[in-house]
């Protein structure tokens, strides 16, 4: 940044846009003109991911900078309550006006985590969350996930009117702020999240025809891993769904996509009108993927490509920056990315660097990506390790699994199996362990999670109160089944 300049920040956050479901990612059918255009003028980061596939873990990690096995916020009824601080606290007690608009699904309004307001926020239901979530040994069925393939259609919903009114209030707050020194904006939406129900004008630029089935959908395609099995057996959301129904997913899906994408339209529109296109830093990116069907699969709660990866786009005014960067990154960089913009000093013990930076300097893909996942429908906890070319996904007490994105970027064949990568997996396998103890976290997460439902009835009572499927909109009632 100049010295001197304005120190401004618009960070976009869609809630499970997959990484892989951008046009300028190289997705066949999804339609995402403006985040196209934005990544050919800016800055793209081709592999970027989530350091936790479940909203409240994802987003304790994207606000402290840490990983989840450091907050234990383990699932999404153990929110984050401003217990370890954020950019947030830093830049607000730097004298930074930190702004939120829209979903941060934490545990209230209340707690401080660090912003200087809180503008149409969702939180977690009743301050508690998803507690049938944190059932895991053994893991319970979720009756819920029908609501997911009966909840397809075009149309509105209270999501997408939800994420109407962050578009407009957050257009609204640049325009009314663009001459003020020193803010952050934090505009979080939730689109493409489900329910799959897409406004009629961006539903209707998809043919269904155009459409394929998800890769891997059908069994006979696909070797099971354990892992994934019991995930499948936990969520059950495929075995309610048609071919005709999985098209018809998939097409909501992309239109809530472009839906998304119309509305970081409206922003960068704000952004440009109000003069801040050569002085605001501005982030577009995603709590998580989703599955998309992949694997007889829906939702997140995975480790691959699709719920893992997310999108990362970045415009850093006045630093020349490369079009697409190959270095690996994670949600735990945006907020390093904030403080240095900002001019705050970051905790030196913090794994996150400075996108702008990493964008700056010369590809790295040896340098380590991690996510981990301990929630809903995990039998043990799963860890990911993303390095040059492979991917390891570490399962407690299962086998691992390795894939080689370059030869195999759809993740069709693990090559653990075999023994012939053996290597590269004790290399990958090292190289985990040194950003945490598997077995150790696995166990003190369960611990806390075993307290969690013990403190609300134990497991029967939480196991028959039932789940609530995606958190409500604001004002809206959640049902439990």
């Amino acid at each position: 940044m100049k010295p001197g300049s304005r120190r401004i920040a618009i960070v976009v956050m869609s809630d499970e846009h997959s990484g892989v479901a951008l046009s300028c990612a190289g997705h066949p059918w999804i339609r995402t003109p403006h985040l196209d255009r934005f990544a050919a003028a800016n800055t793209r980061f081709a592999s970027a991911y989530t350091n936790s596939p479940i909203c409240i873990p994802a987003r304790a990690s994207f606000t402290t900078g840490r990983y989840t096995h450091e907050t234990r916020n383990w699932d999404n009824a153990l929110p984050y309550t401003g217990q370890l601080p954020g950019w947030t606290h830093r830049l607000r007690d730097a004298g930074v006006d930190v702004t939120s608009i829209g979903k941060l699904h934490f545990r209230n309004e209340t707690d401080d985590t660090g912003f200087t307001r809180q503008i149409l926020p969702m939180h977690v239901v009743d301050g508690i969350g998803d507690l049938l979530g944190a059932v895991r040994d053994p893991l319970p069925v979720r009756h819920k996930t029908r609501a997911l393939a009966e909840e397809v259609g075009i149309g509105e919903s209270s999501y997408t009117r939800y994420d109407r009114a962050i578009a407009q209030a957050s257009t609204q707050w640049i325009r009314e702020h663009a001459r003020d020194d020193g803010w952050v904006l934090f505009a979080s939406f939730v689109a493409p999240h489900f329910p799959l129900i897409a406004p009629e004008e961006f539903a209707s630029a998809y043919r269904l025809d155009d459409i394929p089935l998800p890769k891997l959908s059908r069994a006979a395609d696909r070797i099971d891993h354990p892992w994934i099995a019991a995930l499948r057996t936990c969520f059950p959301h495929d075995s309610f769904f048609d071919d005709e129904l999985r098209r018809r997913a998939l097409l909501s899906y992309g239109g809530l996509c472009s839906f998304m994408d119309w509305h970081f339209a409206q922003i960068c529109q704000a952004i440009d009108e109000s003069g801040l296109a050569d002085e605001a830093l501005v982030i577009y990116t995603s709590d998580h993927g989703d599955n998309m069907g992949t694997r007889a699969l829906w939702g997140k709660s995975t480790l691959y490509e699709e719920a893992a990866r997310v999108p990362m786009l970045l415009r850093a005014p006045s630093h020349s920056t490369r079009k697409i960067v190959g270095t690996h990154v994670s949600l735990v960089d945006v907020g390093a990315t904030l403080l240095a913009w900002m001019g705050v000093e970051a905790p030196a013990d913090l794994p996150g660097r400075s996108l702008v930076d990493l964008a700056q300097a010369p590809d790295d893909p040896a340098r380590p990506v991690f996510s981990e996942y301990h929630a809903a429908g995990a039998a043990t906890g799963a860890y990911m390790l993303r390095q040059d070319r492979w991917k390891l996904i570490h399962y407690v007490d299962m086998a691992p699994q390795l894939f080689d994105l370059v030869a195999d970027p759809e993740e069709r064949i693990d090559l653990v199996p075999g023994g012939r990568h053996a290597q590269v997996v004790d290399e990958l396998t090292a190289a985990l362990r040194r950003i945490v103890d598997p077995d150790a976290q696995d166990r003190i997460a369960k611990a806390d999670q075993h307290a969690l439902i013990e403190a609300h009835g134990g497991r029967e009572a939480v196991v028959r109160r039932g789940g609530f499927g995606a958190t409500p909109a604001p004002g809206v009632e959640a049902k439990f089944a």
